[in-house]
């Protein structure tokens, strides 16, 4: 009907429809069609604004507004309307076309540029890739990588194809099938300067930042001019292999040649605070929210310092932007747990649990944490890692003592813990490595639905040689994050779930495991907005059930490998730190030193929340700040269930 010019009809039959289904979003962007058809602009404005409200992202709503406002000659607000278009879903050329025009005829030369490059780019892409980008922008991945996938079996090598692909993988985080598509890419294609960034990005979301650093020199030799997109992923890898004065070096050019860019003083303050030059970063933290006042990264980057105060001005601005419809979903989320922090200075517990709740309700709706997928992790590690696997399995891997691992969860002390080792005169500090997680996925690969995992089941069949040269890899692959030291900490938490696989291929390793009370250590997750992962912290339900496992694996590995593992206490640290720093070293084989003990004069760059708290002195300000907020934590004290309760006595709700 729309297409025939029966607008009156089609609005009808949507209001038909919404009437038995008001939430069918399709139904009201066709009805937007059709009022902006009648010249019902304003009705059409608003049946958008109701879509957004519910999706946000939801591109061709915003583009239709655009077309609405073009209609009221408001072309202020309809580029702003295309340009959230386009930053939803890339494939609308259309809304490219209108930004085009509009930046044309407003003499704005820069972004016409940029805008008319894209143009041309999207024109020249097969319309089936368009159909790919359009599903990647809905997150419809399935769709995306079938469609994908259908398109190259006739054009294997196709740039866009694979790119695209490896994206699409890369939000499976299937990353080394991400990886492996990129390096092709590169390999055939060596001028596709966006696979080449791509594959830099890959690079170093794995980790990899010795290699991704050689490859962002390069593209920075290449394209010397592009100082906004390449020079920033260069100072990035620059960050990445400990090479902090050119990342430095490099951001303070960037903010030289872009200073309305709210990224990069961000990006700077980050390198600054982890070397711990926190007044250097709050300046600029703050200067990041002077040019774009609605940057929720600054806001959450004041917060996640854990020690920063914010002003009476400050609170007013980030709660009018909270409550304000038209802040982007993504910056909404950091200023609500930001709110939450700074209400938490000030003694507000309940209007802090609010945004907190708020804002981990938020970032919920974009997680993939299942407890189910959950339940069978830990299930097949029970069945699989048993006393008899590791007896059938004895003097098998790499002999190489190097390596303790500090696992548990996030906020459980592990930072404190991996400080304490890394002041010992043998050991070096590294930081969060992806390198045992990334060999569980290779051995994981891609599971049949419905099936048994292929891993840890393949611990079974592998042959004894494999285990050796796993051990190997991880000892090379981890020697560009070291120092001279003989020994290294690998703090990366998830790795509790791999205690089998470490003794299996690094039988001479140190494990311990950093736990804390599971109330004051799920609270502290919930309160954090992780840059990544630790998808299961942003429902109290969720982050219980996760805790409650996690023990249930740890008792688990107590058991089938005993004194494989140290369990240390956090609030034992807290009350005896000398004697805990003497058991810890004592495990690692380590002779005592006084430095373990006066850990917060150890100067090293630290990347994590914490690097702030653990360069100061011992407190237990933190055991019981949880107290605080007991009356809202019962789905919690549910989820931890009976069992962990009457373990750490905790009261029932």
């Amino acid at each position: 009907m729309l297409r025939q010019g029966d607008h009156s009809e089609a609005a009808l039959l949507m209001h038909q429809i919404l009437a038995e289904e008001p939430d069918n979003l399709e139904a009201s962007y066709a009805l937007a069609v059709a009022q902006r058809h009648q010249h019902r602009w304003t009705e059409a404005l608003d049946t958008l604004s109701g879509i957004l409200g519910s999706k946000p992202s939801f591109g061709r709503a915003h583009q239709e507004a655009g077309y609405n406002l073009i209609a009221m000659r408001n072309f202020p607000g309809a580029g702003a309307a295309f340009e959230r278009a386009v930053n939803n879903d890339p494939s609308l050329v259309n809304s490219w076309k209108c930004l085009a025009k509009l930046y044309e005829d407003s003499g704005n030369q820069k972004r016409l540029v940029a805008v008319r490059d894209q143009l041309v780019f999207l024109e020249s892409l097969p319309v089936e890739l368009l159909t790919v980008i359009s599903y990647l922008s809905d997150d419809r991945l399935g769709d995306a990588e079938r469609a994908c996938k259908h398109f190259l079996r006739d054009n294997k090598t196709h740039p866009e194809g694979m790119r695209l692909l490896a994206e699409i993988a890369t939000r499976n985080k299937t990353y080394d099938e991400a990886e492996f598509l990129l390096e092709s890419c590169v390999e055939f294609h060596p001028a596709h300067k966006n696979a080449r960034i791509q594959y830099v990005n890959i690079l170093m979301r794995v980790q990899k930042f010795a290699k991704a650093y050689d490859e962002a020199r390069r593209l920075l030799d290449d394209y010397p001019d592009d100082t906004e997109h390449i020079l920033a992923l260069y100072a990035s890898a620059c960050a990445g292999v400990g090479r902090n004065t050119d990342a430095v070096d490099s951001y303070e050019h960037l903010l030289r040649a872009h200073p309305d860019n709210p990224i990069f003083p961000v990006s700077l303050a980050h390198v600054l605070k982890a070397d711990g030059e926190f007044d250097q970063a709050v300046t600029l933290y703050r200067k990041a929210y002077e040019t774009k006042p609605d940057h929720g990264d600054a806001y959450w980057s004041l917060a996640n310092t854990k020690s920063y105060e914010f002003t009476d001005d400050e609170l007013a601005r980030m709660e009018s932007l909270a409550a304000d419809a038209d802040t982007n979903e993504a910056d909404r989320i950091q200023i609500c747990f930001a709110l939450g922090d700074a209400h938490e200075g000030r003694g507000d517990y309940e209007r802090s649990f609010g945004y907190y709740r708020q804002g981990n309700a938020l970032k919920q709706l974009h997680t993939y944490h299942h407890p189910k997928h959950l339940q069978v992790r830990i299930d097949s590690q029970l069945e699989v890692c048993t006393a008899d696997l590791f007896t059938r399995r004895t003097g098998l891997g790499c002999p190489a003592p190097d390596p303790i691992f500090v696992v548990g969860l996030p906020r459980a002390g592990s930072t404190l813990l991996e400080q304490i080792l890394s002041s010992h005169s043998q050991v070096d500090g590294t930081m969060e490595l992806h390198n045992i997680l990334n060999l569980a996925k290779r051995l994981r690969g891609r599971d049949e639905p419905g099936g048994k995992p292929r891993y840890p089941a393949i611990l079974n069949d592998l042959d004894d040689d494999y285990f050796r040269r796993f051990g190997e890899q991880f000892i090379d692959d981890t020697r560009t994050y070291r120092g001279e030291s003989p020994f290294f900490v690998d703090k990366m938490p998830n790795n509790f779930f791999h205690v089998g696989l470490i003794r299996l291929i690094l039988p001479n390793a140190k494990v311990i495991d950093a736990r804390r009370h599971p109330m004051a250590c799920c609270f502290s997750g919930y309160k954090q907005l992780f840059g990544e992962g630790q998808e299961f912290s942003y429902g109290l339900k969720e982050i219980g059930n996760y805790y409650r496992q996690y023990v249930k694996l740890m008792d688990h590995w107590d058991q089938a490998l005993p004194g494989f593992v140290l369990r240390v206490q956090h609030e034992d640290v807290v009350d005896n730190l000398e004697g805990q720093v003497r058991r810890i070293l004592e495990f690692c084989g380590l002779s005592f030193e006084q430095a373990c003990v006066e850990y917060h004069q150890t100067e090293r760059s630290i990347r994590t929340p914490s690097s702030e708290q653990v360069r100061q002195p011992i407190f237990r300000t933190s055991l019981e700040q949880w107290r605080n907020y007991e009356p809202w934590l019962d789905p919690l004290k549910d989820a931890l269930g009976p069992e962990i309760r009457e373990r750490y006595g905790i009261a029932a709700t």
